[in-house]
């Protein structure tokens, strides 16, 4: 009797732990920095030589003062710096269209094995006329400089910065001088086939994360709050050596027609709730590892008692939201404007009687990432700037939106918000590690990700 109990006992355990996937694995320190300075390398050697040709600026020049870094230079040093260094100057040089990139860092030190030190101090002690010494040298037709109206990406100058280098440039040169935002932008929004290779891994990870945070491991109904949830999301980031850039946010729909949350400001969640049955709980959740970012919103709903499955009613609704992601990735079409991508997308939902927002951006080196911007949740009309930025291939987006969909089992609107990481490559979106095609049960038994 005992033997047939510790068999059984056995059984529903294996059982349990099939229902989770195995934890991805996070690469040692060692080994993400040598990945990620491999990165480094090809992408000046293949990625830079065709943006600098393609907006025309021959010479790129990166400035940085330690505690305040530029956007960009993040994304230019190694590994293991963790910011600039004192005032660190990285400069990128063109011969002419097409070649390859002549690297050179104005510091007192070789910038990784990309920018090998330009500047001796013993002979040169003041920095800026060593930079305009090699300017003068190079004679480029445009130098770009990271100053921007439209993304605070490609704005990393700062005044005093600026000030000092145009006093120092020679008047000859002056007219020379072009906003580097273009450059910029292109240069964070390309992605690489080896970073693509891996961002399939760094999106797992985040659904890995997201699915044991809602499920009867992390959850105890009538007990557990949102607040709960969401600390044990940062906890259990860092117990896998991970980051972060943003807090997570749990909140909660149910079926109580007093309460309207569809209608509910993003600014304005409601504090901390206890999960109760008969909950859907969304989660808006993001990771950073090997500096590429993910941006994940989705959707759990806490069995009642007597249910043994996510209500159709409920899961019907969620396809709605599934189907305005298929409108907006199918009006992805390289060279439209994230503008145009938006106003099309909302032509057809309104003509399939969808009603919702669509609020999707460039997802990368950044969560919040340089790019084309289609839709704000707080403006659905055209977006000045960002949203004029045209669509390239080998790009990265956090597709972003929700749909508003009438429950009658509630009596009220439920709002299905979603956002899951895709890739462009010049003809059709792809999401990194699936998308998210039925709502998460708590408890539950089967995976729930689908193509």
């Amino acid at each position: 009797m005992i033997k047939r109990y510790f068999l059984l006992l056995a059984a529903a355990l294996i059982s349990l732990n099939l229902c989770y996937a195995q934890e991805p694995v996070v690469l040692p320190l060692k080994s993400q920095a040598e990945l990620i300075d491999s990165w480094l390398d090809e992408r000046i050697e293949n990625v830079l030589p065709d943006l600098m040709t393609e907006t025309g600026i021959d010479m790129w020049v990166v400035i940085s003062r330690e505690y305040n870094e530029d956007p960009v230079i993040r994304t230019l040093l190694p590994a293991t710096w963790m910011a600039a260094r004192r005032r660190t100057i990285l400069v990128m040089y063109q011969p002419q269209p097409n070649a390859e990139v002549e690297t050179f860092a104005i510091a007192r030190y070789d910038v990784g094995k990309a920018f090998k030190r330009a500047w001796d101090p013993e002979s040169q002690p003041d920095q800026w006329e060593a930079l305009m010494e090699l300017i003068s040298a190079k004679n480029p037709k445009k130098i770009g400089l990271n100053i921007a109206k439209d993304y605070g990406h490609a704005d990393g100058l700062t005044h005093t910065e600026y000030q000092s280098f145009m006093e120092y440039l020679p008047n000859q040169m002056t007219d020379r001088v072009v906003s580097a935002q273009t450059l910029a932008v292109r240069w964070l929004e390309t992605r690489t086939p080896s970073e693509m290779a891996t961002y399939r891994h760094i999106q797992e990870l985040a659904h890995y994360i997201i699915q044991e945070g809602l499920s009867e491991r992390v959850i105890t109904p009538g007990k557990t709050t949102t607040e709960d949830v969401v600390w044990w999301y940062r906890d259990k980031i860092k117990s896998m050596k991970l980051d972060t850039w943003f807090h997570p946010t749990v909140d909660i729909q149910r079926p109580d027609p007093s309460s309207n949350e569809a209608s509910r400001s993003f600014s304005s969640r409601p504090s901390e709730m206890t999960i109760m049955p008969g909950d859907l709980l969304h989660i808006d959740f993001g990771i950073t590892y090997l500096r590429l970012n993910t941006d994940t919103q989705e959707l759990a709903y806490v069995l009642k008692a007597g249910e043994t499955e996510v209500p159709d009613y409920l899961q019907k609704a969620f396809e709605v939201g599934n189907r305005l992601q298929d409108i907006l990735t199918e009006n992805y079409v390289t060279g439209r404007t994230g503008n145009e991508i938006l106003r099309a997308a909302r032509t057809q939902m309104e003509k399939e009687g969808i009603r919702g927002s669509i609020y999707t951006h460039p997802l990368g080196f950044y969560g919040h990432s340089a790019g084309p911007t289609i839709g704000m949740w707080d403006n659905q009309g055209d977006t000045p700037g960002a949203g004029d930025h045209k669509l390239f291939p080998n790009t990265g987006y956090a597709i972003e939106l929700n749909a508003v969909v009438y429950v009658e089992e509630w009596k009220k609107d439920v709002r299905i918000m979603l956002e899951e990481g895709a890739f462009f490559d010049g003809e059709k979106v792809t999401y990194y590690n699936g998308r998210q095609k039925k709502i998460l049960a708590i408890p539950r038994s089967s995976n729930y990700l689908g193509n």
